[in-house]
């Protein structure tokens, strides 16, 4: 019988995979009305201030004393400055399917980048189902003519490029998990996040003369409620959950929950807007939760310092 906290953490995975699969489409609603680097800004300033009451209160507990944040500083370089600015300009030139798509192979990476960093063991068997989950992802994409457009081909390399910065993160993350509970790290990644993004527009405003529409963007009820989404869902929420999933669980496994996205995108297309499913939908989603599943049950048990031991500690995500 698993253990609590990690049964939990598969739920967590779940949800998680749920609020990825509703991101792509907020983003590309944000960037059509703001430029991405007003978008970030907005984002990562709500969602900063949404786990700053908290902490203020001390229901959240913080402690960066004789800790290694030097490494927790050089980790959001990775996520969220890597990842976000390159997927806000990927997501410009190209579309939120294409991002979908090329998302999916964030997984395969994070396996080879596990391998060689955190000399993380998966069997033929788990790569397989890894490769499996991405390819069911790319099949239900291609079959419904929402295949990825290689005249795209900026858009297309800057998403390839968040792949491998998400792919480092997890595994970065991974290493720190030791030193760091989640919310430390997710509270610290958040701040560099507001500072950096909020800088980098208000300079982009202050030399093009038009600061005084920086906070235009927040009249249209669309964009708001994109913004409120990304900040408080799919930056705070989402953050919080893959950093307790890194903390619970190998690199590669907690990294193929994602695909589990398009799933979820697919089934709430039928439900809240009528969109047909078809047996393309259907393959491709047995694809993927057949790779997720095999990811998780058909590994052998790691041995010596193949992984970092999973903690069954009773820290919650405030620590």
């Amino acid at each position: 019988m698993r253990k609590p906290s990690l049964k939990l953490a598969y739920f967590l995975a779940v949800m998680n995979a749920t609020i990825i699969g509703f991101s792509f489409l907020m983003t590309k609603v944000a960037i059509d009305r703001a430029h991405p680097l007003d978008t970030l800004a907005f984002r990562f300033a709500l969602s900063f201030a949404a786990m700053s009451v908290p902490a203020a209160f001390g229901w959240v507990k913080l402690n960066y004393r004789g800790k290694p944040v030097g490494r927790l500083l050089l980790l959001s370089a990775l996520y969220p400055l890597g990842f976000f600015t390159l997927q806000a300009y990927g997501l410009r030139y190209a579309t939120s399917a294409e991002g979908g798509i090329l998302y999916a192979f964030t997984p395969a990476m994070t396996t080879i980048l596990a391998s060689l960093i955190l000399k993380e063991r998966t069997s033929s068997l788990q790569k397989l189902s890894i490769f499996l989950s991405a390819f069911g992802v790319v099949f239900i994409f291609a079959m419904k003519d929402g295949g990825v457009a290689w005249s795209n081909m900026t858009g297309i390399a800057l998403l390839l490029l968040t792949c491998i910065a998400f792919a480092g993160y997890g595994v970065f993350a991974r290493s720190l998990s030791k030193q760091f509970n989640p919310a430390e790290v997710t509270y610290l990644i958040l701040g560099v996040g507001f500072v950096s993004f909020l800088a980098a527009s208000l300079v982009r405003h202050a030399t093009s003369g038009t600061l005084e529409r920086f906070a235009a963007p927040l009249a249209d009820p669309s964009f708001l409620l994109s913004i409120l989404f990304l900040g408080v869902l799919a930056t705070l929420s989402s953050a919080l959950t893959a950093n307790y999933l890194l903390s619970k669980m190998e690199a590669s496994k907690a990294s193929v929950f994602n695909n589990l996205a398009t799933v979820v995108s697919v089934a709430a297309g039928a439900m809240f807007l009528g969109e047909k499913v078809t047996a393309y939908h259907v393959i491709g989603s047995a694809l993927i939760i057949a790779g997720v599943i095999g990811t998780h049950r058909l590994g052998t048990k790691p041995s010596g310092s193949a992984s970092l031991p999973i903690r069954h500690d009773r820290r919650n995500l405030s620590g």
